[in-house]
């Protein structure tokens, strides 16, 4: 009988274990959700975006951020620096086909050449 306790003792612990475990997960998800629409929320109306974004290092990008309504900055951001590199108008920029759902290619190679000869 002794044995047979200590099984049905282990039985509950593992199955209480277990709804710990679920219900750690649902919270966390709860949770996870809940933080994000509150991003969502806090992001909106605002007058700063980041519009497009290129990886060129572990931490380093080149980033097109809209400012207002219709500047458009390109800026190279590092570990611990924010370089700007240019501006943009609005039709220098190719947007997203929403009818045939491609993105329209930005060729970065000539926007930084126009701006490295800008600053020279």
């Amino acid at each position: 009988m002794i044995l047979l306790s200590s099984a049905g003792e282990s039985f509950f612990q593992l199955i209480f274990a277990l709804v710990v475990f679920v219900g750690v997960l649902a919270l966390t998800t709860f949770v996870t959700k809940w933080i994000a629409g509150y991003q969502k929320t806090q992001g909106l109306n605002k007058n700063l975006e980041i519009v497009e974004a290129i990886r060129l290092s572990n931490n380093k990008f080149v980033q097109i951020i809209r400012a207002g309504e219709d500047k458009y900055f390109v800026v190279a951001t590092g570990k611990d620096e924010v370089t700007l590199l240019g501006e943009l108008s609005s039709s220098q920029l190719r947007e997203y086909d929403e009818t045939n759902d491609v993105i329209m290619p930005v060729d970065f190679k000539s926007v930084l050449e126009k701006f490295s000869k800008k600053q020279n």
